[in-house]
C-alpha cells in the first residue's frame, strides 16, 4: 500500500481515483479551493487528516478513516460511496452522509443537518449526533449509545434497531416502519405518527401527543412523561409503568398503565373496533 504522509492538496480532484493508499496526517484545503478530491478511490485508509473542502469522499469503494476532521465547509463528505469504516472522526458540514451502502460510525462527533439520508445497512455507535433532519428514508440500521439531538428525525426508515441511546428530538419515526428501540429516552413532541410496527421496550417517553395514528405499535415496560392525548387512533398494545397524562381514542389492543389522568373516548372516532384500557391496582 503506498503511503502518502504530511502533505497539503488544495487542488480539483486531488487523489482522484486512486487505490491502495494510507493517507496520513494530510490536510485537504487551500487557495485553489478543489472538490472532489477522493473520488472513485478504494482500498484506502485515511487517518488523522483535514478536510476543509467539498465533496472529499463521493463513490468510494473501501475505506477506512479514522482520527479525520471534516470541517463545516466540507460539505456532503460521503456520498455514493460503499464499505467504509469512520472512526473517532469530527463530521461537521452539512449532508455529510447520504446514499451510502453498508457504513460504519463509531466514536465520532457529527453535527450535520440532513444526515445520513437515503442509507442502507448504516450501524452507528457510541457517538453523538446533532441535526435538524437526520435519516431521512434510510433502511437496515443499527445504532448503538447515540446521544442525538434532532427536529424531524427518522422519517420513512425501515427496519431499524436503536440501544441505549438518549434522542431529543420533534416528530421522530413519522410513517417509519419495523423499527424496535430499546432502554432509550425518546425525548420529543407528536413521536411516531403514522408509524407501522414500532416497539418501544423499557423506554421513557417524553412528550405531548405522541404515538398516534400507528399500526402494529407495542410498548413493553415503558414509563411515560408529560403525554398528554397519546395515542389517537392507533392500534396499540403497551404496558406502562408510572402514569399517563391522558389517552385518547386508540382505537383497538389494549392499554395497562399504573394510572392514566385521563381517558377522552369519542364514540364518533372509535366505530367498531375496542381498545381495553386498565389500571393496574
Amino acid at each position: 500500500m503506498k503511503e502518502i504522509t504530511g502533505k497539503v492538496f488544495d487542488e480539483e480532484r486531488a487523489l482522484y481515483g486512486s487505490h491502495d493508499l494510507l493517507i496520513a496526517n494530510c490536510s485537504f484545503s487551500g487557495p485553489a479551493d478543489g472538490e472532489s478530491a477522493l473520488k472513485e478511490c478504494g482500498n484506502i485508509q485515511v487517518k488523522d487528516c483535514r478536510f476543509a473542502l467539498r465533496y472529499p469522499f463521493w463513490h468510494v469503494s473501501g475505506a477506512e478513516v479514522m482520527g479525520c476532521s471534516m470541517e463545516e465547509t466540507c460539505r456532503a463528505a460521503l456520498w455514493y460511496d460503499r464499505d467504509v469504516v469512520l472512526k473517532g472522526c469530527s463530521l461537521q458540514g452539512i449532508k455529510a452522509l447520504r446514499e451510502c451502502d453498508h457504513t460504519l460510525v463509531e466514536a465520532c462527533e457529527i453535527s450535520s443537518q440532513e444526515f445520513g439520508w437515503f442509507c442502507r445497512d448504516l450501524t452507528i455507535r457510541n457517538s453523538t449526533l446533532v441535526s435538524e433532519y437526520p435519516f431521512l428514508q434510510s433502511r437496515n440500521l443499527v445504532i448503538e449509545n447515540l446521544k442525538m439531538t434532532g427536529k424531524y428525525s427518522f422519517q420513512y426508515v425501515e427496519n431499524m434497531v436503536i440501544r441505549n441511546s438518549v434522542l431529543d428530538t420533534k416528530d421522530a419515526f413519522w410513517h417509519s416502519r419495523n423499527v424496535t428501540v430499546y432502554d432509550s429516552v425518546v425525548k420529543g413532541e407528536y413521536l411516531a405518527w403514522y408509524s407501522h410496527n414500532l416497539r418501544l421496550v423499557r423506554c421513557k417517553i417524553i412528550g405531548t401527543q405522541p404515538l398516534c395514528y400507528a399500526q402494529g405499535l407495542i410498548l413493553e415496560d415503558c414509563e411515560m412523561e408529560g403525554c398528554d392525548l397519546s395515542f389517537e387512533n392507533s392500534e396499540v398494545t403497551a404496558t406502562v409503568r408510572g402514569k399517563i397524562d391522558s389517552v385518547k381514542n386508540p382505537i383497538s389492543g389494549h392499554i395497562t398503565s399504573d394510572s392514566i389522568g385521563e381517558i377522552i373516548l369519542d364514540s364518533n372516532f372509535r366505530g367498531d373496533k375496542k381498545c381495553e384500557i386498565s389500571i393496574r391496582e
